[in-house]
């Protein structure tokens, strides 16, 4: 005969009996604890209500359903209310025996419903059943607990990664650039206020998610990643560039989303901040006027991504020294910023800007380089 399955009791498992006839509790209590289970009993549904709230929660409920005060469909009502017996399986013992009855139970929430005159081998097998199966419920919600949380160790890990592994990328270029410093951490930064500033707008708000602000966030330090196919003798160079110079130079936003877009195609799947990184790489040098490069895209046309790049670019540029120029004050910067509403900038990302200009003046405090001390 095969051996019949039942879940390791590492603990003794408590059965709360509810039953307002004093003979009731005595006949089945003394059966559950023949079988070793701990009994508690109630002669009301207030006085279950009170044992089912204690800690630990009885493993089980046998509930009567005609009391006087509140009922047992009442007290399951409550019981499914609370959270903290809200799991907790509930097993109906009735002399009402019509099945609208125990239709009423089950919807409620009743794990199952026995009728009097109980049968001891009939609601023992029932209680066993109900133990075993809020035991495997719980294995259940244990091991599932423990997955999502190594997901989530692993999700955070591979993010970990993913930040780590743009910042190297991003310093790489920058090793060519020295004079950019901290610029990356100072964009990337100004990008994310900006982003969550505008979260409520309602032109906005659809697409500036929690999670396409991370993304944003991620994506922001290689937006100057092209530069790393700009010659030596233009990127370096000691004072500002000649016109055919400056066409060179432009030419890094374009190879900067050519390199994320070769990236893309190597990946097995499509990667979301890759992305957003190509639209600030190829376009945060675009002018919300049209006169911007490399596709002089107008308006709306350019990327959200882009035009709050284009913003937080421009002001760590100003206030930024520079071998051909001093920084400028975050106040002096401010007020080329605001010239550049509507023609420049998109007046919305301008308007962020203006309401969150403090947050600049400290991101811009928090991660200056030398030299930026007075612009701050």
């Amino acid at each position: 005969m095969p051996h019949e399955f039942r879940p390791p009791r590492t603990t003794l498992e408590t059965i709360l009996v509810v039953d307002d006839l004093a003979t009731n509790i005595e006949v089945i209590g003394g059966l559950l604890q023949d079988q070793g289970y701990r009994v508690l009993a109630a002669a009301d549904g207030e006085s279950a209500l009170r044992y089912a709230a204690r800690s630990p929660a009885p493993d089980l409920v046998l509930l009567d359903v005609v009391m006087p005060g509140i009922d047992g469909y009442e007290v399951l009502r409550r019981l499914r209310e609370a959270p903290a017996s809200a799991q907790i399986p509930v097993v109906f013992l009735t002399a009402l025996g019509e099945a609208a009855d125990e239709e009423r139970g089950l919807a409620l929430g009743a794990a199952d419903y026995v009728t009097k005159p109980i049968r001891p081998a009939i609601l023992l097998a029932r209680v066993r059943t109900q133990l075993d199966a809020a035991y495997s419920r719980r294995v259940l919600r244990d091991q599932n607990a423990m997955l999502e949380a190594e997901v989530r160790r692993r999700m955070a890990e591979n993010e970990l990664i993913q930040t780590v592994a743009v910042r190297a990328l991003a310093h790489l270029a920058e090793t060519r650039d020295p004079e950019t410093g901290n610029h990356i951490l100072r964009t990337q930064a100004y990008v994310q206020t900006l982003a969550i500033d505008l979260q409520g707008h309602p032109v906005h708000r659809t697409l500036l998610t929690d999670r396409y602000i991370e993304l944003l966030a991620r994506s922001a330090p290689l937006h100057d990643i092209g530069k790393v196919g700009i010659p030596d003798h233009i990127l370096l160079k000691p004072g500002k560039l000649d016109g055919d110079e400056w066409k060179i130079m432009q030419t890094h936003a374009a190879l900067g989303a050519r390199a994320i877009e070769q990236a893309e195609a190597d990946a097995a799947q499509p990667i979301d901040f890759l992305a957003t990184a190509k639209e600030i790489a190829h376009w945060h040098h675009e002018r919300w006027d049209g006169s911007g490069y490399p596709d002089r895209l107008r308006g709306e046309a350019i990327p959200l991504s882009a035009r709050l790049m284009a913003l937080a670019d421009v002001f760590d540029a100003l206030i930024s020294p520079r071998v051909y120029k001093a920084p400028m004050s975050c106040e002096a910067a401010r007020e080329i910023i605001r010239e550049g509403r509507g023609s420049h900038f998109d007046p919305a990302v301008h308007d962020a800007f203006e309401r969150q200009f403090d947050a600049f003046r400290d991101i811009a405090a928090r991660y200056a380089d030398a030299g930026m001390a007075e612009a701050a």
